[in-house]
């Protein structure tokens, strides 16, 4: 298996490092004796990583012409456009059957070459919006770490590289093998979710000042109480038509959207803070039962509640009062 890591100028270490750490614990275990990877530069000179170390002993484009699979590792923050040459290499090694890999930022160029027109693509979520403005053809997905169409893959932000290039080895030699390199260095085989749970999702809501502000922090403070629509209008003192339509135009979504998305930001706060029940939870934040919570939060975010406690809880929870005291 030869595989081609593409480098350049300021790119991370971490980045540049996952794929060679994970295939080489493939040799390194004797998992394989024929994998070989080696890394590559448009002119086949040595890199200075953004951490400031250079990098020598590296190759040419002229291996991209053999390799099995090559990998683009990550890309310049903001994502500058991929140079014809480097457009050309990857489209001619996908051409003639190499996997073609974007991790992370990485993805960029795949699109840029084409590779991703037409299918469901990921990066990290930060510059999801702009790889869809670059390239509306391309179905960005945030519910998934990583993105494998047999022929090209794109992997989430950071870490999510050590997901896809164990899902390569896991592709490639079999499950107890990436469970072996998984173990080797410490990592979850497969992890649960995706990007979504991550996302910072901004509060949409209108200038203060106005009834419909005024409505909203009334929500806030009773989340845990019914909030239909009609209540709401209620209080704004407008009709439901015109109290649905002012808040479509003020935030850019409904008032029902609006509460479910509060409530959820509310839940993950709880989660990452308390050790309440999953029951209690979901009585705090409004949902009518622990299932609808279950149901609600893993459509959202790509994960169990559970999971994502455990994920992103940190020391001993701090505990606010217990919903009803």
């Amino acid at each position: 298996m030869r595989i081609a890591v593409h480098t350049f100028d300021d790119i991370t270490m971490f980045h540049l490092s996952v794929p060679l750490m994970v295939f080489g614990e493939v040799t390194r275990l004797g998992l394989a004796t024929d994998w070989e990877t080696r890394l590559w530069s448009a002119d086949g000179d040595s890199i200075r990583t953004v951490e400031g170390y250079p990098i020598g002993n590296i190759a040419g484009p002229e291996i991209v012409a053999d390799a099995d699979i090559v990998i683009v590792p990550s890309w310049s923050l903001p994502p500058a456009p991929a140079a014809p040459e480097l457009r050309e290499q990857l489209a001619a090694a996908h051409g003639r059957g190499a996997t073609i890999a974007g991790l992370c930022l990485g993805a960029f160029p795949l699109a840029d070459a084409g590779l991703l027109d037409g299918r469901a693509a990921v990066t990290h979520w930060t510059a999801m919006p702009l790889l869809a403005e670059r390239r509306p053809g391309v179905r960005v997905d945030t519910s998934v770490l990583y993105i494998d169409h047999g022929d090209v893959l794109t992997s989430a932000g950071t870490a999510a590289a050590l997901d896809a290039c164990l899902h390569l080895v896991r592709t490639h030699l079999g499950a107890a093998a990436a469970t072996r390199v998984a173990r080797s260095l410490v990592v979850a085989p497969h992890r649960e979710g995706g990007q979504a749970q991550y996302i910072e999702r901004p509060l949409a809501r209108p200038a203060t000042g106005n009834a419909l502000g005024e409505v909203l922090d009334w929500a806030l403070a009773r989340l845990d109480q019914p909030l239909t629509v009609d209540k709401l209008a209620e209080q704004a003192r407008m009709s439901r038509r015109s109290f649905v339509r002012q808040f479509r135009q003020a935030t850019g979504t409904t008032p029902a959207r609006w509460i479910l998305e509060r409530r959820l930001d509310e839940a993950r706060t709880l989660l990452e803070t308390t050790d309440w029940s999953i029951e209690n939870l979901a009585t705090a934040c409004g949902f009518g039962s622990a299932v609808t919570f279950r149901q609600n939060f893993d459509a959202a975010f790509g994960t169990t509640p559970t999971a994502y406690r455990r994920r992103f809880t940190a020391g001993t929870a701090v505990r606010p009062r217990e919903p009803g005291t």
